[in-house]
């Protein structure tokens, strides 16, 4: 049985704090190129989608359940086959989750909150929590790699983790 649980402080979102474990795709910073005849903004290259070059990157929507902080968790994954883009699409707030590879398990978690109009790209084996919208619908958009290989690895911590603001 669990029963220790970890506290985590959840910090705004920055690109220095969260380059170690992938890119924050900001669209409301990003120069859009004007396409049709005018009526069209093109956010362009947001990310390098890193993947195995056996299988191909694929395009899904995922619709998550709306969750709250404080938040607990015990679950960690990581892709070892591609990065994954997750983008709102209602430009919404959500939970970011990271930890630290340590010898092929997870170190100590850390946990970001996104601003309006951002996404992130995971690095490609990058361990982190499972998809925690906090507003909005829950609806995002999910570029990760499709293939023969298994692309998931899991990890629960022998403690719940309990992330607050």
């Amino acid at each position: 049985m669990v029963s220790e649980v970890i506290e985590i402080k959840a910090n705004l979102i920055n690109d220095e704090k969260f380059q170690p474990f992938g890119e924050i795709i900001q669209l409301n910073t990003v120069e859009p190129q004007t396409i049709n005849q005018g009526q069209c903004l093109r956010f362009n290259d947001l990310a390098n989608l890193d993947h195995d070059p056996d299988g191909r990157m694929g395009i899904s929507i995922f619709e998550s359940s709306i969750r709250t902080i404080p938040y607990e968790f015990n679950l960690v994954e990581r892709h070892p086959h591609s990065c994954q883009f997750f983008l709102p699409m209602d430009n919404e707030p959500f939970l970011v989750i990271v930890a630290p590879d340590q010898d092929g398990v997870p170190g100590t978690p850390k946990a970001f909150i996104t601003g309006k109009y951002q996404g992130i790209n995971f690095h490609r084996g990058t361990w982190h929590g499972v998809l925690t919208p906090i507003q909005g619908s829950g609806k995002f958009l999910v570029i990760d790699w499709i293939g023969p290989k298994a692309n998931l690895e899991e990890y629960l911590y022998p403690h719940y983790c309990r992330v607050v603001r």
